[in-house]
């Protein structure tokens, strides 16, 4: 008993708050997947949806049309990304603006992966945004957006030491930045010591984990491999030998990211972002069991 109440993953102390990212659809297929995702997950209350947002007018112009749909249709605040890859500031400027038009209040502010993919090298348009700092500062020019930024917990592939990324966030924040979200990690051990770090230098925003429960693993590996992101042996160790049994996959998916989770949880964290995939089932099961229910929920008896 006393355990329980020591563990605020069991006991309830400080209620947990989640948000969602979600990819603009591709093909109607996609579009009826990402649409049952977030029904599925909007009763849950989400500080935030964000919807991501590559380089190309196609993409850009889908992630447009999926954040005016969310409000349009639903009570969900989304949050529009935006990078500076492949466009001028005339360009990215417009976007911003449309945003604005369309109702959004929220802009997840990124440089953006090089035009060549991750692993090449990041060439900024000539007429463009250089860096992520100058693409907040230009955003926080055109209007008074809430503007969250990335944070890398092992650091970005691009910089030499954790240090030199923590300057980058600080700038990003002195440029006018609100909030950070971290690239996906899997021993939160990394998150926490980057945490202590950031405060420490004086960087006091809140700083959301990044969770991805594996959907696939060997595609989950592959990104985190360019991304940085470390993929422990005993993680590789729990899909061992899983290749041709799904359903086992998805049971062992929903453990560790519930492990990881309510690791984070009892550690003191109450703000969760979830790397969805635009598939709901599994973000759904976690944060039930993290207490984070629709409002007819709440309260009910086991």
């Amino acid at each position: 008993m006393a355990d329980d109440i020591q563990r605020a993953s069991r006991s309830g102390a400080g209620a947990v708050k989640v948000s969602f990212e979600f990819f603009p659809p591709k093909t109607p297929e996609m579009d009826t997947q990402l649409w049952e995702a977030i029904t599925r997950l909007a009763p849950l209350r989400p500080k935030f949806i964000s919807i991501t947002y590559g380089a190309g007018g196609s993409t850009r112009e889908r992630t447009h049309a999926t954040v005016s749909r969310i409000v349009k249709e639903t009570m969900i605040r989304p949050a529009a990304h935006l990078t500076c890859v492949a466009a001028g500031r005339a360009e990215v400027d417009s976007v911003i603006r449309g945003y604005w038009n369309a109702g959004v209040r929220h802009i997840v502010a990124l440089r953006g992966d090089p035009a060549g993919g991750l692993g090449s090298r990041f060439e900024a348009h000539p007429d463009g945004y250089a860096t992520s700092t100058d693409l907040v500062r230009g955003i926080r020019r055109i209007a008074d957006f809430d503007i969250t930024v990335s944070a890398y917990p092992e650091k970005h592939p691009e910089s030499a030491t954790i240090d030199q990324d923590i300057d980058v966030l600080k700038a990003k924040i002195d440029a006018g930045a609100t909030r950070a979200i971290t690239q996906f990690f899997f021993d939160n051990a990394h998150y926490f010591r980057f945490l202590d770090r950031a405060r420490a230098r004086g960087v006091h925003i809140p700083i959301l984990p990044g969770i991805v429960p594996v959907q696939n693993f060997r595609q989950t590996a592959s990104f985190a491999a360019k991304t940085g992101a470390t993929m422990p042996n005993w993680l590789a160790q729990r899909f061992e030998g899983l290749d041709d049994d799904p359903a086992t996959r998805r049971l062992i998916a929903a453990a560790v990211a519930a492990e990881q989770a309510i690791d984070l949880v009892d550690h003191g964290v109450t703000d969760l972002h979830f790397y969805t995939m635009n598939k709901a089932d599994l973000v759904f099961a976690v944060c039930h069991l993290l207490g984070v229910r629709a409002p007819a929920e709440q309260g009910v008896a086991p």
